[in-house]
């Protein structure tokens, strides 16, 4: 697996490992959906990084 830039907050680690690693994807034949990508599309992304306090708040 290729080194990928942490999850920055307040973003899904599922969505960010799926959208900048290239090598998740590379075992889909040509137009073929990857199955987790449509689960987590359709169910919505439950677990966010948590972002930090305001500092305003």
């Amino acid at each position: 697996m290729a080194l990928v830039k942490p999850t920055p907050p307040g973003e899904c680690p599922q969505c960010w490992q799926h959208a900048y690693d290239k090598s998740i994807h590379r075992k889909l034949k040509p137009r073929q959906d990857c199955p987790a990508c449509v689960d987590h599309m359709h169910n919505g992304c439950p677990n966010r990084v948590p972002k930090k306090q305001s500092i305003w708040r």
